[in-house]
């Protein structure tokens, strides 16, 4: 049994195969086409997931869409007529979902497919089915708590409700504009980012305000019900009409002017009003888990959906909820529906037995070591090949060299967790804003992650559950800050990830070796790309980004090359060919 599950409804376009239950190969669009965020139709992930996988058009059993175009039609029809002409722009925006992307659909299937009676069976999975039920189908727990909340998927902003074994039981969803998403983009872009893109820096901005300043306006407009459903005062914001400024003059009033787009220094309100919403976020979802939790009964949470990668608000939902944990898909946003449709139907409609519990990110493609050779030989560079990899490339880390690490296969989703990663020494107060300016250009207040071999956690950080997926945020231990300088936030926190040797070895065995070098077995993990663009792919991806970056050693397989035994800047003509 073969099943394609695919997501490009809304944003990060992705495709994936899963066979038997297990999931084969999973892909994001954006890493191939290097368009972030893209909602494209996946068709080089769909076509590169069907040759890793060694498939053809006559494998494929069944085909799982993470949307339902038709869902709720007469409900966002409806609200579209009734507030014309300003919803004018959203009214486009539905017709283009509900006619647009079935018309990219069934290009794609007449390109594979012309005669339509050759077709694999389609299913089209609700967007917060996918998101929620698809999730608790992949989660370690036979039964669970489950609570997905986004912007909006066909026109629901939020689901509550339960899974046991392959059933999932719907308690209450919230609809749009009624949406803790939709408020958070909002915010976004109040505070001078791009809204549906940028919601981790206004995470990541938080810290750096007062969340008292605006507290009690904030907690006017954001609320939740006694039934788990959402309210929004609307009268701040322009969402609901997809108009261009998301907030209205009313929130100006309140939390002052908007700081201009990805310029203009940061004022105290832009600070305050991040706090603010981040504060207020948490504690709404805070709500909705504790009605879960008395409702259900259960010891797990399941959360899905775009604000499950708020990793500060799992980290107080760990902490403060009662639930003895949560599990959130390593692609808890759009690009995860991918996964979550086909994993609903399998178990949820053709009811095979769950089997598959996603604890291994590493689903993407691969480069052998034979490949990356031949790759270096034509890119003209010199290269030093290291059986002893990890012993090596952790010399050149204590030493303060900042690495960029390709290996093994790549991992699904937004965070980079020790296969596509840029690592540096954490125990250096000035990594933090090295790398900020000199390699991911990017701005200066935005913190980088800590990676732990699974048995050291305890020894750094406050976090009695492990995170291997780096969405649960934690305290960093008071005698530990010190040590860790370039790791810790201006709060005290750390968005840790831990790593097991079982699950990946060669990055485990490379904090095990720098932290017999050091004393400190945790490492600088951040994403390997530069800001704007998507995690790398292939080995030209790393090598471009490793020649135009202040990176200092790049690490492919067992291959280590040294910029100063590079070729200039990297832009050979065979480099060039290579790229084209």
């Amino acid at each position: 049994m073969n099943i394609i599950g695919i997501n490009y409804f809304y944003h990060d376009s992705a495709a994936c195969v899963v066979r038997d239950g297990k999931l084969i190969i999973a892909l994001e669009e954006e890493r191939l086409t290097r368009k972030k965020h893209t909602s494209a139709f996946p068709t080089s992930a769909i076509t590169r997931c069907l040759q890793e996988a060694k498939l053809s058009r006559s494998d494929i059993d069944a085909i799982a869409i993470s949307a339902k175009p038709e869902l709720d039609w007469h409900r966002r029809l409806g609200y579209c007529l009734r507030h014309l002409p300003r919803s004018l722009k959203l009214l486009k925006y539905e017709l283009g979902l509900y006619y647009g992307k079935r018309r990219e659909l069934e290009s794609w299937l007449s390109a594979l497919w012309p005669n339509p009676f050759d077709r694999p069976k389609i299913h089209f999975v609700p967007h917060h089915l996918a998101h929620a039920a698809g999730t608790f189908f992949v989660s370690p727990y036979d039964s669970a708590a489950i609570m997905s909340v986004d912007g909006s998927g066909e026109w629901a902003s939020s689901m509550l409700g339960r899974g046991e074994g392959t059933t999932v039981d719907t308690f209450s969803s919230s609809y749009f504009p009624m949406s803790l998403g939709s408020v958070y983009e909002a915010v976004t872009q109040f505070c001078g980012f791009q809204n549906c893109y940028d919601e981790g820096k206004t995470m990541g901005l938080a810290p750096l305000g007062d969340h008292t300043v605006y507290k009690d306006a904030v907690e006017k407009i954001l609320n939740v019900n006694e039934d788990g459903t959402i309210h929004v005062d609307l009268s701040y914001f322009n969402y609901q009409f997809w108009e261009d400024d998301l907030c209205s003059e009313k929130f100006f009033e309140v939390f002052g002017h908007p700081r201009a787009r990805n310029k203009g220094e940061f004022k105290s309100n832009h600070l305050n009003t991040a706090a603010a919403f981040q504060h207020v976020l948490e504690e709404r979802c805070l709500q909705l888990a504790d009605i879960m939790k008395k409702k259900t009964g259960e010891k797990y949470l399941i959360i899905a959906g775009g604000v499950g990668l708020n990793s500060v608000m799992n980290g107080r939902v760990v902490r403060e909820s009662g639930f003895d944990d949560i599990y959130v898909m390593p692609a808890a946003g759009d690009n995860g529906t991918a996964i979550g449709a086909a994993y609903y139907v399998h178990n949820g409609l053709m009811g095979h037995p769950r089997s598959f519990v996603h604890r291994d990110p590493y689903v993407g493609t691969e480069y052998s070591n034979e490949f990356i050779s031949n790759l270096i030989d034509e890119c003209k560079l010199r290269a030093e090949y290291c059986e002893d990899i990890e012993e090596v490339t952790a010399r050149y880390l204590q030493e303060g060299s900042i690495v960029g690490w390709f290996q093994g296969k790549m991992e699904v989703g937004p965070r980079a967790l020790g296969n596509r990663s840029i690592l540096a020494n954490p125990t250096l107060s000035h990594m933090k804003d090295k790398i900020n300016a000199e390699v991911k250009h990017r701005e200066a207040f935005r913190p980088f992650a800590p990676s732990a071999i699974v048995e050291e956690k305890d020894t750094f950080f406050d976090l009695r559950v492990e995170a291997p997926f780096m969405l649960k945020v934690c305290n960093v231990r008071e005698d530990a800050k010190s040590r860790l300088p370039a790791v810790t936030h201006v709060d005290g926190t750390a968005r840790l990830q831990t790593v097991r040797k079982d699950v990946n070895p060669r990055f485990y065995n490379l904090i095990s070796a720098f932290g017999r070098l050091s004393g400190t077995p945790v490492l600088l993990n951040t994403s390997f790309n530069i800001m704007g663009e998507p995690i790398v792919e292939h080995p030209i991806d790393a090598i471009r980004c490793f020649f135009s970056t202040g990176l200092d050693v790049l690490v492919l397989g067992n291959h280590l090359i040294r910029k100063e035994q590079g070729s200039g800047d990297g832009s050979t003509p065979e480099l060039n060919a290579l790229a084209s």
